[in-house]
């Protein structure tokens, strides 16, 4: 019974917080949003499915997440050598529509290699207990979906390349707009090359 109630109060806990966070922010509208993503399509595909396995698929990513790695490619905050200059002359109202728009689209799921699929799946469910790294599960779900409300990110179904990309730079200190907490880079930090490949494998097939 304790444990339901205090489940319950960290539910409502992170409930109160994204809407305390969100009061008073600027309303991304998706239909206007479509119309602005043009340059965005030639990389990220028209709905956010990109063909390009270095090039994250932005369909169905939480509009959160989204507009928060925007105003970090603008500020500076995260290089991003593809996106200099492109964000410029963009509004908060243009990034927070662009941000809707591509959460309201569907993202595409990938395959998995049937090699990696077990280590992979121990990795992302399991984490490495014994070198004190946590399951991804805890922040972006079982399936992948991630926690919106928390600003977590969708991974299910997103490129095995785009995501051993940001494991490594998270590892190797090229990626900190992780927050103070340092939370993707302390997870990083446990993992080698064969598990990157692995769980960003099981990663592309999640759904």
């Amino acid at each position: 019974m304790n444990k339901v109630l205090v489940s319950l109060l960290l539910s409502l806990g992170v409930s109160v917080a994204a809407q305390a966070a969100d009061a008073g922010k600027i309303v991304g509208d998706a239909e206007a949003g479509k119309a602005k993503t043009a340059v965005c399509g030639a990389c990220h595909g028209a709905d956010g499915n990109s063909a390009a396995p270095n090039f994250p698929k932005l369909a169905g990513q939480g509009e959160r997440y989204l507009l928060k790695q925007l105003n970090d490619i603008k500020g500076g905050k995260r290089t991003v050598l593809e996106m200099t200059g492109l964000l410029d002359n963009l509004s908060e109202q243009d990034l927070a529509d662009i941000s809707a728009y591509f959460a309201s689209q569907q993202m595409s799921v990938g395959a998995a290699d049937p090699k990696l699929v077990e280590r992979g799946e121990a990795l992302f469910r399991g984490g490495k207990i014994a070198e004190g790294m946590p399951a991804c599960t805890g922040c972006h779900s079982p399936n992948g979906a991630g926690l919106a409300a928390a600003s977590f990110p969708k991974l299910g179904g997103q490129h095995a390349t785009y995501v051993a990309k940001q494991l490594t730079d998270f590892r190797e200190g090229n990626r900190t707009n992780d927050g103070d907490a340092m939370i993707m880079r302390a997870i990083a930090a446990k993992l080698s090359n064969k598990d990157i490949e692995a769980v960003s494998s099981y990663i592309q097939g999640l759904h």
